[in-house]
């Protein structure tokens, strides 16, 4: 006879994981285990169905759920007796989180964290929710209750069980398929654009409503579509979501960094996480708008968020932790807010007045009797000698806070996240000319490319206390490389360009539909995967799909190489037909950029003191849908290349507009190159009186 299988033990399993929020649950009295085969493999020979529950470390819910469920021995031995238990980190596998999302949403339930949801043994997804309360509440059943219903429906009612399993897994593998179509047309632009301006809020800023999200997926699209439509609006809202979140209480005006979202419809009251992922691609987004219309707001937020970024962020090797909670003391905010007593006892007195009518401290306070700082109402600049109080007090208060229990970080390192850290890193060093933030990407780069390495050559997702927590996925190859680029583009170092081919293939080799049907989350080696989920729709982070095609675009600018334009219009075709094509302004920013996208080549030695000015400008240029190109020989760009063949002029370095596999003239002038960037058709002459070159 074969031998029974070996059944893990009856304990919880979580100690042995790395990522910090499974850790949070290793003492539970839940027989947790980690998401992975053993865990699949006991839940079929024992026949009893699975509890997935899945969170992340700063999730404030989460927590209350742990406290009032998983941590009460009661509940714990029902769920032992029931069913296998099984904890996942939606950081370290969003491709899990994202499948049972979806099952969700199917079911008609709004989605959030933590997700609880039951599956067959067969990681089949039959029924679930999000928070349960341990008592009836709010019209919603005690956990206990959902526990003991649950199981009786899957011991007695396996028909009902089974249609849903049904219907859930034919419309999981509907929601995984393709929509192609055309590639985006002038018109599409334009209703996208302008539908999204028009759900904007007029007054604060962001979406429309409450909670508010930063969005930045949406926010860059629209500035993008500024240059390419030529409307105003597009602009106006992501200068004013700026401005209102940069002076709201979303913002920590002591350390610095936006937390995840604000509660309510005025950007005051922040659900207190801070996420490395919001953070990075809003400095991108300030050092955008800030090259489009300089402010010194953009620019003081800018250098306090990388401030917080080396301050607290920073994990192994140089790369960036992935969060902090909310929490602290298990209670959510206690480490940001202020009672009046206490500013007034740690701020002389003729400070404390102004500062406290700037920043809404009041005795009442301005959220449960505690005052969350802020400046919406006193947003505008004072006058120098007040902003230097100000700023004094800051300093003070925040030496103060730093004397307060902190809030938990979940310092695993996620390639995706530092992805999009190192791109914003980089734009940022060169709009607002901070060298040392470009070093400070490229340090972190230099861990994720180094040390999270598969053998294959295929990225590592989750890294942590020397250990790998999860492969990689579409999303890490296609940050990475995205974050390649950018530092190709800034520094004209060819290792770059290398390492972003290199990710752009192998996502192709691993990720990419043989029918071209754009890219699954999850690579084709997957084992632990019920659906291999695809989607172009972008949520707080873009999806991978349009960062994949962004990479591929800018490829085909860089390169000249026809492979990648052929290879963006697939992954964007793919898409194109669906729609909710207005979900997907990262695809749609990417079918620009392949389209109407310009490459200035900087013809000339990089180390000429004339073509340095000349790549600044380019650098800096707040249109997104530029790539800067160093061509110290022009004649080594690929014969396709339009800029092939094209040099310096009388022995100076010149720049080079390309569009439309047409260049410009040759333009010497850091002036007229702004001037010819600024209008999207290749200029027909330079602006610097160089001699003529053939266009």
């Amino acid at each position: 006879m074969p031998e029974a299988p070996r059944l893990p033990p009856p304990e919880n399993l979580l100690r042995y994981a790395t990522s910090p929020y499974l850790l949070q649950h290793a003492d539970n009295p839940v027989h947790w285990r980690p998401w992975g085969p053993e865990a699949l493999s006991e839940a079929r020979v024992t026949g009893r169905p699975i509890l997935l529950s899945i969170g992340y470390a700063a999730c404030h819910w989460c927590h209350v759920m742990a406290h009032e469920s998983f941590e009460d021995p009661e509940t714990a031995a029902l769920m032992n007796r029931l069913f296998v238990n099984i904890k996942v980190d939606r950081e370290e596998r969003p491709d899990i989180d994202a499948l049972y999302m979806n099952a969700l949403h199917l079911l008609g339930e709004h989605g959030g964290w933590p997700l609880t949801m039951f599956l067959t043994p067969e990681a089949e997804p039959f029924w679930g929710g999000t928070y349960f309360p341990p008592e009836p509440r709010w019209g919603r059943p005690s956990f206990r209750q959902v526990l003991l219903g649950v199981a009786e429906a899957y011991r007695n009612e396996g028909d009902k069980v089974a249609q849903n399993v049904a219907a859930l897994k034919g419309a999981l593998t509907r929601m995984a398929a393709t929509t192609p179509g055309p590639l985006p047309t002038e018109a599409t632009f334009d209703r996208v654009a302008l539908g999204l301006v028009r759900a904007t809020d007029a007054k604060e800023g962001g979406l429309a409503g409450a909670p508010k999200f930063p969005n930045p997926p949406i926010f860059r699209f629209l500035w993008q579509m500024h240059h390419r439509l030529g409307q105003p609006a597009c602009a106006d809202v992501v200068h004013l979501l700026l401005r209102r979140m940069s002076q709201g209480g979303i913002y920590d005006h002591l350390g610095g960094a936006y937390a995840r979202y604000s509660v309510d419809a005025v950007w005051l009251v922040p659900h207190f996480e801070k996420m490395l992922y919001d953070n990075a691609q809003i400095l991108e987004l300030l050092a955008l708008a800030h090259a489009g219309d300089p402010d010194p707001l953009y620019a003081e937020r800018a250098a306090e968020t990388v401030g917080w970024l080396e301050r607290e962020m920073l994990a192994e090797g140089g790369a960036f932790a992935s969060s902090l909670d909310a929490d602290s003391e298990g209670e959510e905010g206690k480490f940001y807010v202020w009672t009046e007593a206490e500013v007034d006892a740690l701020l002389p007195a003729e400070d404390a007045a102004l500062f406290k009518a700037t920043y809404d401290v009041t005795a009442e306070g301005n959220w449960e009797h505690k005052t969350i700082l802020n400046r919406r109402r006193h947003a505008q600049r004072l006058s120098e000698d007040a902003e230097a109080t100000l700023a004094r007090c800051r300093r003070i208060l925040f030496e103060a806070r730093a004397r307060r229990v902190p809030p938990g970080r979940d310092d695993k390192i996620l390639a995706d996240w530092n992805g999009l850290a190192i791109a914003a890193l980089a734009r940022a060093a060169v709009v607002f000319d901070r060298s040392d933030w470009l070093a400070r990407a490229r340090d972190a780069f230099r861990f994720i490319a180094g040390t999270m390495r598969m053998p294959d050559g295929r990225l590592l997702h989750a890294w942590r206390a020397g250990r790998a927590g999860a492969a990689g996925l579409l999303e890490d190859h296609a940050a990475m490389a995205r974050a390649a680029l950018a530092l190709y583009e800034a520094t004209g170092d060819r290792a770059y360009l290398d390492h972003a081919v290199a990710w752009a293939e192998l996502a192709e080799r691993h990720f990419a539909d043989p029918e071209g049907g754009g890219y699954y989350a999850s690579a084709a080696d997957a084992t632990d995967v019920l659906i291999r989920t695809r989607s172009a729709a972008d949520n707080a982070t873009p999806s991978g799909n349009g960062l994949m095609a962004e990479v591929q675009a800018r490829l085909f600018h860089l390169t000249g190489e026809d492979r990648w334009r052929r290879l963006a219009e697939q992954t964007i075709g793919a898409f194109a037909g669906h729609e909710g094509i207005g979900a997907m302004p990262t695809l749609l920013a990417a079918a620009d950029l392949l389209t109407e996208g310009a490459t200035v080549v900087i013809a000339g030695d990089p180390d000429d003191p004339a073509a340095q000015p000349l790549a600044r400008t380019a650098l800096a240029h707040p249109d997104p849908a530029v790539a800067v190109l160093r061509a110290p020989d022009p004649e080594a760009l690929p014969a396709g290349h339009p800029a092939h063949g094209k040099g310096p002029v009388d022995g100076r370095p010149a720049a080079y507009v390309c569009r439309g596999g047409t260049c410009s003239l040759p333009v010497g002038d850091p002036a007229a190159l702004r001037l010819a960037l600024a209008r999207r058709v290749a200029p027909a002459s330079g602006g610097n009186g160089t001699a003529a070159a053939t266009a």
